[in-house]
C-alpha cells in the first residue's frame, strides 16, 4: 500500500492513494474546508468497523436501513496529544436485526477484523462502544 500528500498551499492538504482517489486534509482555522489529520484517523476507524458490521449483518441476511457510528474521544493533554480513549455509539435502523446481531457484528469488528481499531488499541488507546437498534 501507498500513498502520496501534497502540499496545495497554508494548511490544506491533498493525499492520493495508488489508485489517484484524493483525500483532503485541513487544519483548524476560520476558512477550514477539510477534516484535521487527527478527526479524518477518527473517521478511518468507524468506516472500517461499519465496512465489517455490514458485511457480517448483510451475511445474516439483516436489512439495513441505516447505520451511522457518532465517535467521542478523548486525547493527551502533553505533546504528541495522542487519542487516549475512544467511544464509538453505532446506531442500525432495520426492520429485522435485533440487538443482538448488531452487538454481535461490532463485537467480531473491533475484535477480529477492522485493522484501524486494532492499531488504535495496540497503540495504547482504550476502544469502547455501545449499540443501539432503531425499527423503521
Amino acid at each position: 500500500m501507498k500513498a502520496h500528500v501534497e502540499w496545495k498551499g497554508n494548511m490544506l492538504l491533498e493525499g492520493k492513494n495508488a489508485e489517484g482517489i484524493t483525500t483532503m486534509f485541513d487544519s483548524h482555522h476560520p476558512d477550514q474546508q477539510y477534516g484535521t489529520p487527527m478527526e479524518i484517523m477518527l473517521q478511518a476507524m468507524a468506516s472500517c468497523s461499519m465496512m465489517d458490521v455490514i458485511s457480517i449483518l448483510e451475511k445474516k441476511r439483516k436489512t439495513i436501513i441505516a447505520l451511522n457510528v457518532e465517535v467521542d474521544s478523548d486525547r493527551a493533554e502533553q505533546h504528541p496529544k495522542v487519542f487516549t480513549a475512544v467511544r464509538l455509539q453505532y446506531t442500525l435502523i432495520s426492520p429485522d436485526a435485533e440487538l443482538k446481531d448488531l452487538e454481535r457484528s461490532v463485537e467480531l469488528s473491533q475484535q477480529s477484523y477492522c485493522s484501524a481499531s486494532a492499531m488504535f488499541q495496540q497503540a495504547g488507546c482504550a476502544v469502547s462502544w455501545t449499540c443501539e437498534i432503531k425499527t423503521p
